[in-house]
């Protein structure tokens, strides 16, 4: 190790692991002391700091990634401040000459990243920058017109048909250590946590780190990938990866998960075109890069949304009266994580039972998800409000009773999150208004004293959103 006389700084970001990290294997490849960075420079994300349950798992996260680098006699030095000056004041104390990341695709980290580099090369540091937290490059597929496409299904047919994704390479047998180090702060000082902690539940369900991330892949391969298909859509089933934060920070790669599942050979084609699904958001967001925060299609910057800010309350505290809505947000407050098909049940009667922004739900979900991830929450809430690349029709309005009898048929998801209507009868748990008086005092229940009555009636919602949508897209 002593041998090693040239130092290099691996800049972690949204890559929280070991394995398969190709920016770290560079530099260990091309024989360089490794200095691992991370740098807590929220102001630089632009619109989209890190929310608080994101904030927590980032905390659990950087821990668990420190841990397993002092097993190699190795340890992440932790900095705040403007990234440039960061970097170079590490490299100074280190007498580190190059500087190694992996490339993130959100609009303010790419910008942020072309400055550093730009600042980093006029010094002289030498960048290298890798890609490690996507199957394939957003930046060089378009279609035969040359353009980006738009449609997920041709997208992914022409991912396909290139070059699948290569094998992931394995943790390194060792680190080499620079020969000083320099200071660090303490994780406490990024005041990651919450001061007030309510995640004693998410605490009690996650593992985050990437030791977390191989136990939830080999969980989910041992048990739910064979019913994938069946059972993806019934939240009260174990039927997801609950992947998606393990991903989002990086603490594991698409490409272990993407290998680690064609392994299996059977039923993989469903999950792993929810894969293609994240490729697809991440695609979509670095080649129109106003959708964070903008409709992909104009017309929709017209829409006559109404801001209601007690029926806005109501659906982020659980109580607009809807059973399957309720229990998914409060399952969001709870879990930081909500069962994707609940998502889109909740995120649709946001946008189209209230007219409520869908820039409003994007922002909650940012704040309250463990796996709040730029581009998937983006594609997502543009695809249900009808206004985005490949989106759900206008006109698909789901209704919530229906969705509840036909994902929730005995009401368990439901009775699990909603403890008020836990005694209700399957026949009646999507939609106790129309329970009998019995029914309803038999469960304990009076509507409007233990759960509240409808915030809105669903026809009501239905015809008055259908006729806003329609005069937004029929525009001149």
């Amino acid at each position: 190790m002593k041998a090693h006389r040239e130092v290099a700084i691996v800049w972690f970001r949204q890559d929280l692991r070991l394995e398969d990290n190709s920016a770290l294997r560079a530099a260990i490849h091309n024989q360089m002391a490794v200095i691992p960075l991370y740098l807590w420079t929220p102001e630089e994300e632009g619109h989209w700091p890190l929310g608080a349950a994101g904030r927590w798992w980032l905390h659990q996260s950087l821990q668990a990634l420190d841990q397993e680098l002092r097993q190699y006699g190795s340890k992440l030095i932790l900095r705040c401040g403007e990234s440039s000056g960061a970097i170079i004041q590490v490299a100074k104390e280190a007498g580190a000459a190059r500087i190694y990341w992996n490339r993130r695709y959100e609009p303010a980290a790419r910008a942020r990243d072309d400055r550093v580099r730009s600042i980093l090369s006029s010094r002289g540091f030498a960048v290298e920058t890798f890609d490690a937290s996507l199957l394939f490059d957003p930046g060089i597929m378009k279609n035969k017109q040359g353009t980006p496409y738009k449609v997920f299904t041709a997208y992914w047919v022409r991912c396909l048909s290139d070059a699948l994704p290569g094998t992931p390479r394995p943790r390194p047998k060792w680190i080499p250590a620079p020969r000083r180090w320099p200071p660090s702060l303490s994780l406490a000082h990024l005041k990651l946590e919450p001061e007030f902690d309510w995640t004693k539940k998410i605490r009690a369900t996650w593992r985050p780190g990437a030791e977390g991330a191989r136990r939830a892949l080999r969980k989910f391969l041992g048990k739910a990938l064979s019913a994938y298909a069946k059972d993806r859509d019934f939240p009260a089933h174990a039927g997801t990866s609950r992947l998606s934060p393990h991903l989002h920070f990086g603490e594991i790669s698409p490409r272990s998960v993407w290998h680690a599942v064609r392994q299996k050979r059977l039923y993989t084609q469903p999950f792993l075109r929810q894969l293609g699904w994240r490729e697809f958001s991440y695609y979509l967001m670095y080649h129109f890069p106003q959708t964070p925060q903008e409709p992909f299609r104009p017309a929709y910057g017209r829409f006559p949304w109404k801001i209601k800010p007690a029926q806005f309350k109501a659906w982020r505290k659980g109580q607009t009266g809807y059973p399957i809505v309720d229990a998914g947000m409060r399952e969001l407050w709870a879990m930081g994580w909500m069962h994707n098909r609940v998502r889109l049940i909740v995120a649709s009667f946001l946008v189209k039972h209230l007219l409520i922004p869908w820039q409003e739900g994007a922002k909650w979900f940012w704040d309250t998800l463990v796996d709040a991830d730029l581009a998937n929450n983006s594609l997502g809430w543009q695809w249900v409000a009808g206004c985005g690349a490949d989106a759900a029709p206008y006109f698909r309005i789901f209704n919530p009773v229906l969705q509840g009898e036909k994902f929730d048929p005995e009401g368990d998801y439901v009775r699990r999150w909603v403890g008020e209507l836990k005694r209700l009868p399957k026949a009646w748990i999507h939609k106790p208004w129309d329970a009998p008086h019995r029914v309803l005092s038999q469960a304990g229940i009076v509507l409007g004293k233990h759960y509240p009555k409808p915030i809105v009636e669903h026809e009501f919602a239905r015809q008055r959103a259908l006729g806003a949508h329609r005069k937004t897209v029929s525009h001149p």
